[in-house]
This record gives structure tokens, C-alpha cells and sequence, in this order.
């Protein structure tokens, strides 16, 4: 035989127990648990156990003391066998009665079917605004004949600076230059004391 076949797999949980061990636990009272956590009809009494978290049946429910049934914590024919060692056998407190239960159960219910969901609209991500050096960097790459050939910004705009900084210092020389005499040549002469004017 293969070693996956001796794999034991977890049994079926059976509705009707005749094991007589109680679990040293304080016994579970069903108010404690959520509406759609156990289920009280007579034909598949039954709930999620709190500690594995799967549906087990509940023995001897119309008995003096219901218990959870002896079970597994995976899924029967699926998952290994390993037993709920602090869930199975534990009492149960049925402080509900079944009227209530339903009561509780469609109520519930009524009020989730009428939800509707929202559907998030996520506002689209605008785009920054390029500054305006960074336009004219793209104009001037797109006009001129070398587009840059991947250098960074800064090192292109250095290189343009040094190919017309002689011409740029030409003109601020000049324009620094004063005129030859106090006055312009054309037009009048200025005062230079005040002028008052009599009516």
C-alpha cells in the first residue's frame, strides 16, 4: 500500500453518539453563539464550533444533556484526522427556544437582503502640471535638432547657458554703458528745481 492510503482522512460526524465522556469544560450556552451559528430544527440540530470553527452535530437535544458530538476539524474525506480535542463532547446550555431563533434568524435576514452594495467610483488621477521651464525644455528639444539623447535637464541647460553666455555678457556690458553727456540730445530739458504754476 502507498503512504497516502494509510493517511487517515476525518471521519464522518455522526448525528447520534452513544460516547458517555463529558467534556471537563463549562458547557456552551447557544445565546452566546450568532443566529446563523447553530441551527435548532429536530432533523439537523447542529452548530459551528466555537474553538475549529466547523458545523458539528448536537446529541440528545430534546435529552437533559445536549452535547456537541465528538468531531474532527477538517472537512470528512478531505482534511487529516484530527480530532477537536477541546470541542468534542462539551454540553450545551439551550437557552433559546426555537421560536426565538427563527425570530432572531429572519430578522437578520431582512435586514442584509435589502442592503444594496456600493459600488466605490474612485476619482481619476489627474496628471501634475508641468512648470514652465520644464515646457520650454520640451519645445526647445522638440525644435531642435538633437533631442538630448537622454542627458538630465540640468546638464542640457548648462551646455545651452555656456554656448551663449559670451553673447549674454556682451549685451549686459553694453547696456551698462552711460551716454555721453548729462542729457539726452533730443527733446526738452528737464527742470531741476520745482515749477509752480499761479492761476
Amino acid at each position: 500500500m502507498s503512504a497516502s492510503a494509510l493517511e487517515r482522512t476525518a471521519r464522518p460526524r455522526r448525528s447520534r453518539t452513544r460516547s458517555r465522556t463529558v467534556s471537563s469544560r463549562p458547557a456552551l450556552a447557544l445565546s452566546t453563539l450568532r443566529p446563523n451559528q447553530y441551527d435548532l430544527r429536530p432533523a439537523c440540530a447542529s452548530l459551528v464550533c466555537p474553538d475549529c470553527g466547523t458545523w458539528v452535530p448536537i446529541t440528545g437535544l430534546q435529552t437533559r444533556r445536549p452535547k456537541v458530538a465528538p468531531h474532527d476539524t477538517g472537512r470528512t474525506w478531505k482534511d487529516a484526522a484530527v480530532r477537536c480535542r477541546l470541542g468534542s463532547n462539551r454540553l450545551v446550555t439551550v437557552d433559546v427556544t426555537v421560536r426565538k431563533w427563527e425570530e432572531r434568524l429572519t430578522d437578520g435576514n431582512s435586514e442584509t437582503v435589502h442592503r444594496r452594495r456600493t459600488t466605490v467610483r474612485r476619482k481619476p488621477q489627474t496628471a501634475v502640471a508641468p512648470a514652465v521651464s520644464q515646457i520650454a525644455a520640451r519645445k526647445q528639444a522638440q525644435a531642435g535638432d538633437e533631442p538630448g539623447g537622454g542627458w538630465p535637464l540640468w546638464l542640457l541647460r548648462k551646455d545651452q547657458w555656456a554656448s551663449t553666455e559670451a553673447a549674454v555678457r556682451d549685451a549686459d556690458t553694453r547696456r551698462a554703458q552711460m551716454p555721453e553727456g548729462d542729457a539726452p540730445s533730443e527733446g526738452p530739458a528737464l527742470p531741476l528745481e520745482p515749477v509752480r504754476v499761479t492761476v
